[in-house]
């Protein structure tokens, strides 16, 4: 694929606090350690400790869950861990149907690609991709569907609770057995496991094990025993409520919108099919639901004993990810890096690393015949951002043979109305609010004769437009950002080598907004579904 970007402020697309950190103002600066760049990488890794005991920990729970796993390169990053030079690169994402939306697989490759980077420019350290796999989520309704080929598939399940633990049951069966399309990969990971947490596992294991990638589910008890004195200090103390607070003021005195907002309390009780946010209510800790409740006492036993019980929230869970890896950077959708801002002095607070921030890579894909309608229509990259009826106008003023904005006709009315109020000033100077009243309603009316211009020749234009308006469809789906919506099986049917494209494309220290086109000897999504 050829490959092009835009800056992404270009793009109408993204926060002010997001272009602002990429771009390295002054005014972002105080929410963040270091600005990703090799230079900063090589100089914090000297600096770099993770305890022995911690990695012996982390390795043994990888093996276990790794246990049945072909893949030589996953294994040896898996023991490399041990290793005092090791360190992790890191992403999260949900446990969507099939990835859901493309962006899942562009952090996945992005992650891999800054491993890669980094090992090649410092090689007395190495570095492992880890996916950090959001099997304590509840909120199934943000990842039981996928949107593939103009239709939106979904898993419907009555289950309920932290979504790994979800049984891959009959109804998700049977949908997987309609759909005709999928690869082999996809329908085993979901037919021959017990568990959603194990299907996922197994594609994208399938996908990203020759590239080393390791998958970790930290719902574990073993690790979740190294986060016990942060899930007493949370509950028992409210510690991250004021922390985040302190950081959301100073981001609002700075300009800035928050992302997330802490609780006084920023765990979830979980259990089997359960996970409900605890409060703090009369003294006794309770869960939202009210169906179970503690002392202070019962609580602190409560942690010591089950911590595996005890989930983190939007606020604690990077902590929690940063205390049990050896981790050195993290990447994320730009909303996920403006909420790690909010967190700095969480992270000061407990004595726990920060890690670099890096947006993943942002991508567009441009196939052949969306190309050939763009190059018909003369539209520059740029223009795709624009909305479509701003395009639409645009495009119609630029194409045409006539002064559809009447520019010539709105000069000369300029000119009568000017020597009207000079005449008006040597009669009677009240007269002039009159001559500046039929002025505004002179343009009033070239502005209503201007539009009936425009719409005459948008008819005239009706195929030109309507195949913008196909440009605008197949890039902004249902009115969502291309990568945001369809499934990357549009592409990927259509090329086998899609992935392998996408890693010689990305550059992960390059925050470009990247188009990439199609060379045109692809087959086309339908042809390839048909086959």
């Amino acid at each position: 694929m050829l490959k092009s970007s835009l800056d992404p402020a270009c793009t109408g697309l993204f926060s002010s606090l997001f272009l602002d950190y990429i771009h390295k103002k002054e005014s972002v600066k105080q929410f963040y350690k270091d600005f990703p760049d090799l230079e900063q990488f090589k100089k914090s890794l000297p600096q770099k400790h993770f305890e022995q005991e911690k990695r012996s920990r982390l390795v043994r729970v990888l093996e276990k869950q790794y246990e049945g796993f072909e893949g030589a390169k996953v294994k040896a990053n898996i023991q490399q861990l041990n290793q005092v030079n090791t360190f992790t690169v890191t992403t999260g994402h949900q446990l969507n149907l099939m990835t859901g939306p493309s962006y899942f697989i562009y952090k996945i490759i992005s992650t891999i690609a800054l491993a890669d980077k980094l090992n090649k420019e410092n090689p007395d350290y190495h570095f492992v991709p880890v996916y950090w796999m959001a099997t304590e989520d509840h909120d199934f309704a943000e990842i039981n569907h996928f949107y593939f080929d103009g239709k939106n598939y979904e898993w419907q399940t009555d289950q309920t609770g932290a979504v790994g633990e979800f049984v891959l049951d009959e109804s998700l069966k049977k949908l997987i057995g309609e759909l005709h399309f999928l690869p082999e990969f996809f329908k085993t990971a979901y037919t021959q496991n017990k568990f959603l947490k194990e299907a996922v596992r197994k594609y994208v294991h399938h996908l990203f094990a020759d590239r080393g990638l390791v998958i970790i589910d930290a719902n574990e008890k073993e690790l979740k025993q190294l986060f016990v004195p942060v899930i007493k200090d949370d509950i028992l103390n409210a510690t991250a409520n004021n922390l985040v607070n302190d950081c959301n003021s100073a981001l609002e005195k700075a300009g800035y919108s928050t992302q997330i907002f802490p609780r006084e309390i920023n765990f979830f009780y979980m259990e089997k099919g359960r996970r409900e946010r605890l409060i703090l209510n009369n003294g006794f800790f309770e869960t939202h639901d009210g169906k179970n409740k503690w002392d202070e006492a019962e609580m602190t036993a409560l942690i010591e004993q089950k911590p595996e019980n005890f989930s983190p929230n939007v606020v604690m869970r990077p902590l929690y990810q940063e205390v049990i890896l050896p981790n050195i950077a993290y990447l994320g959708g730009p909303a996920e890096v403006a909420y790690w801002f909010q967190l700095k002095n969480v992270f000061a607070h407990y004595s726990v690393d920060y890690p670099f921030l890096l947006p993943r890579n942002f991508a567009m894909i441009l196939t052949s015949p969306l190309q050939r309608k763009m190059n018909k229509l003369r539209l520059e990259e740029k223009e795709l951002f624009l909305p479509f009826d701003d395009l639409r106008i645009k495009y119609v003023k630029e194409n045409s043979d006539q002064d559809l904005e009447l520019i010539e006709e709105r000069d000369k009315l300029n000119d009568i109305y000017k020597a009207l109020a000079e005449k008006s000033q040597d009669m009677d100077a009240t007269l002039t609010y009159a001559v500046k009243a039929a002025h505004k309603r002179n343009e009033r009316i070239l502005d209503q004769v201007a539009t009936k211009f425009r719409k005459a020749e948008e008819r005239k234009k009706a195929t030109a437009i309507q195949q913008i308006a196909e440009i605008k469809k197949e890039l902004f789906p249902q009115g969502t950002l291309q990568e945001r919506k369809i499934n990357f099986l549009e592409f990927y049917l259509g090329n086998p080598e899609f992935i392998k494209d996408l890693f010689d494309t990305f550059d992960p220290l390059n925050f470009d907004f990247i188009l990439l086109k199609e060379n045109g000897d692809k087959r086309s999504i339908k042809k390839a579904t048909q086959n």
